[in-house]
């Protein structure tokens, strides 16, 4: 019968769109169909199934509100801990910065506050990156000394590399006291290196103690 109302030219010229969509809702089967009879045996399960629906998408959007607010209470908590550690490294790199700094100044007396800071920020970086201690050595001093080539100053370097541990303080004291009582502005660029050279290698041993004091 739906296939009759399909075809126009058996309907009368005079119904409308509405009015075949309406016919042909009515002759669809009765369990596909919207009971229009409240008092029929078999609207109550239609409604009985209906309001099942209603209910469990109910249930369905009270158990999404509460587990998006458990799971943005959690991600709440996770980026505060996230913000606490960055923060805790970043005093805790500052802390050890100064620290480092005021070691400096006792060991290397006389040399300029700014030419030390400059080696310590720099030690600092390089203690984290796996490296030789040529390498670090040499950047550490470039720091300071940019227009050196880093072949001219791994020359310097070298020896701290290949230094027994017995023979470090010696060598260090040995630098140091060449430049004691005299104006850091006097010396030549050979022997600020040698000086910068061994305040790098002192600022390194020095993080290697904290990290292993940690």
């Amino acid at each position: 019968m739906i296939k009759k109302i399909n075809n126009s030219h058996n309907l009368p010229s005079s119904l409308t769109q509405v009015e075949l969509e309406f016919l042909e809702l009515l002759l669809q089967p009765e369990d596909a169909a919207y009971p229009w009879n409240p008092g029929d045996n078999q609207a109550e399960t239609y409604f009985d199934e209906l309001e099942k629906q209603f209910a469990m998408q109910d249930v369905l959007e009270e158990e999404l509100n509460t587990r998006a607010q458990s799971f943005y209470g959690n991600l709440d908590t996770l980026w505060s801990q996230v913000t606490n550690c960055v923060d805790y490294n970043c005093t805790t790199n500052v802390s050890i910065l100064d620290s480092l700094c005021e070691t400096l100044h006792t060991f290397a007396t006389g040399v300029p506050t700014g030419w030390l800071k400059a080696i310590a920020q720099k030690a600092t970086e390089v203690a984290a990156v796996q490296q030789s201690i040529n390498e670090q050595l040499v950047q550490c001093v470039q720091t300071v000394l940019p227009t050196w080539e880093t072949d001219d100053l791994a020359v310097f370097a070298r020896p701290y590399a290949y230094a027994m541990r017995s023979s470090e303080q010696q060598n260090l004291a040995s630098v140091i006291n060449k430049i004691k009582n005299r104006d850091w502005a006097t010396l030549s660029e050979m022997e600020q290196a040698k000086v910068s050279v061994a305040i790098a290698y002192y600022a390194l041993r020095q993080l290697d103690k904290l990290e292993n004091e940690a």
